[in-house]
């Protein structure tokens, strides 16, 4: 999940969220305000999810615990493609020796938010860590990187559209088979993380790099838009909640009109109900394989539904983001602290996985639950804004930034 921009750093983001009108645009270093502001909502959508109450307690604070659930990750995978496409030239793209550096410099990355993702694994905390999945993603989008918007958005909506139902296939082949032993079993990822490697990255994790890919395929898209043409943000709005409501409202069709879909999702999770499987991680987990699942829009069900739901969901927040900071110094100032914590989103994300190890508060009720996510919150803020202040990049974003540095050496 590397947020950081090169030419940008964090404190002139947030000194530039102070400043007045402006394109979506700072003046001194050409980065998208809008883009930090909707990183740091996902950055709290993330510590919602991991740190905040259980859904279950019902209400308006329940509601928004569930939105928070899975539509978090799905917003930073998007945001992560827009990432991808800055690294690599924006508006145009690189080329020659300077398009071969922005390669390495992305593979270098990508190495190291895995490396990354796998040590927080490490920790062993109910936190399910995304790193690893995005690193492998960015690989795999990065020759798509000199594509124009259209291109790019035409393969995404394809990949959302095929890659769930390859990943269920090869999810029932892993469940019915021993094949996956033996490549885990000659895998050196494996051996090396301990984890299941290469199979566990692409079919059996939490993240499966298979459907994850068309999100950041979506961001790279929106990245070559001209962000500063009127009406462009409406449209990307509207476009985002065609997307959710095809997505969300498909499923919940899908599932009230194939006879028999909702008991046998019902029946194959572990105590979950298939009544709020159209937009919601109450359903649970599949303990077996049924095709009736590819019906679920979840956030986190791996499916097509759940792809475009949470792909459109994503899109009217980074709109809505983009629209607010262009339009309103004062909504620009309210929102720096949320801002500075999206410009260093990286060591925000990583920190709070440490903290939660640190702390031993991996399941807490709910009413110390919220108060510790209002701490985390807070805290992230003002050490966000305390430290870009002072520094360009946060201090994961400074070591993603050091370690590519030998990519300049490529001819």
């Amino acid at each position: 999940m590397t947020h950081d921009v090169p030419e940008a750093g964090p404190s002139r983001a947030a000194s530039a969220a102070r400043a007045g009108p402006f394109r979506s645009r700072t003046s001194s270093a050409g980065r998208l305000i809008g883009l930090d502001l909707a990183r740091g909502l996902a950055v709290f959508g993330m510590y919602a999810a991991h740190i905040g109450p259980d859904p279950s307690v019902g209400g308006p604070l329940g509601w928004a615990m569930e939105v928070a659930r899975g539509r978090s990750s799905a917003l930073f995978a998007l945001l992560a493609g827009f990432t991808l496409v800055l690294l690599t030239g924006r508006p145009q793209p690189r080329t020659g020796r300077a398009g071969r550096q922005a390669m390495g410099r992305v593979l270098i990355r990508s190495a190291a938010l895995i490396a990354l993702g796998y040590a927080l694994t490490s920790l062993d905390t109910q936190v399910d860590v995304i790193l690893a999945a995005y690193g492998m993603v960015f690989v795999l989008a990065l020759p798509l990187y000199r594509l124009r918007a259209l291109t790019l958005a035409v393969i995404a909506a394809a990949t959302a559209l095929v890659l769930p139902q390859v990943l269920y296939l090869l999810q029932t082949a892993v469940q019915g088979g021993s094949w996956a032993d033996a490549v885990i079993a000659h895998d050196p990822l494996s051996r090396i993380t301990g984890s299941d490697g290469i199979v566990e990255l692409f079919t059996t994790g939490e993240y499966p790099v298979l459907t994850w890919l068309p999100f950041v395929i979506a961001g790279m898209a929106v990245a070559r838009l001209d962000l500063t043409r009127p009406g462009i943000h409406a449209k990307l709005a509207l476009v985002g909640g065609a997307l959710a409501t095809f997505g969300y409202g498909g499923s919940w069709l899908a599932l009230h009109l194939v006879p028999g879909a909702q008991a046998a999702v019902s029946a194959t999770t572990d105590g979950g109900s298939a009544a709020s499987a159209w937009w919601s991680d109450a359903v649970g987990d599949p303990t077996t394989s049924t095709p009736d699942w590819l019906l679920v829009a979840a956030p986190h069900s791996q499916t097509t539904w759940s792809i475009l739901g949470n792909t459109g969901v994503g899109l009217v927040v980074l709109a809505a983001c983009l629209i607010a900071t262009d339009r309103s110094a004062r909504l620009r100032w309210l929102a720096t602290p949320v801002i500075a914590v999206g410009s260093v989103s990286l060591t925000a994300y990583a920190g709070h996985i440490i903290a939660i190890k640190a702390l031993g508060i991996d399941d807490l009720p709910t009413s110390a639950a919220l108060t510790a996510l209002v701490c985390f919150a807070a805290t992230a803020m003002l050490l966000a804004l305390a430290w870009t202040r002072t520094f360009r990049r946060g201090p994961l974003e400074y070591m993603l930034h050091a370690v590519t540095t030998p990519a300049r050496l490529i001819n």
